[in-house]
């Protein structure tokens, strides 16, 4: 059973996305969180199995993001497709653009090497079909991701 956990998402964090779609009042059950954790743990299996089986035919042993992306459209689900697109669009600017900056700033080794870690301006929000929302927080601050219907 132990190593069964081992392969799911923390459920920790699975109750905490849960927690934010809800009022503050509602409460969740410990049955729920489990079967959420074990559905969210098969749909990225799902996704990443089909973006991985791509890039085997294509000779790489690397998944990136187009790849996620295409293959959530490949299995239907146009609609994540098309937001995770922009997502990704947009955190590859907000990337070159801070490294961009860094390196104008210093040239040093160090800086070129912090360059490498990934963060973003404190709130930037982008949002997506269906009422679903990006929200990108400070690094260390994680990232939400809330439907505000």
């Amino acid at each position: 059973m132990e190593e069964e956990q081992d392969k799911l998402l923390p459920i920790a964090n699975v109750g905490r996305i849960m927690k934010q779609i809800l009022p503050p009042t509602a409460k969740i059950s410990k049955e729920a969180k489990q079967t959420m954790q074990e559905c969210a743990t098969e749909f990225i299996s799902f996704v990443t199995g089909e973006a991985s089986d791509k890039c085997h035919k294509e000779n790489r042993k690397t998944v990136n993001g187009d790849d996620i992306c295409w293959a959530l459209g490949s299995l239907g689900f146009d609609d994540y497709a098309e937001a995770i697109v922009r997502y990704l669009h947009r955190y590859r600017e907000v990337e070159r653009e801070r490294s961009a900056n860094q390196h104008k700033a210093s040239g040093t080794e160090q800086d070129i090497e912090e360059s490498n870690h990934i963060s973003f301006p404190p709130q930037q929000q982008i949002e997506a079909p269906n009422g679903i929302e990006f929200r990108i927080l400070d690094k260390g601050n994680g990232s939400s991701f809330t439907n505000p219907s």
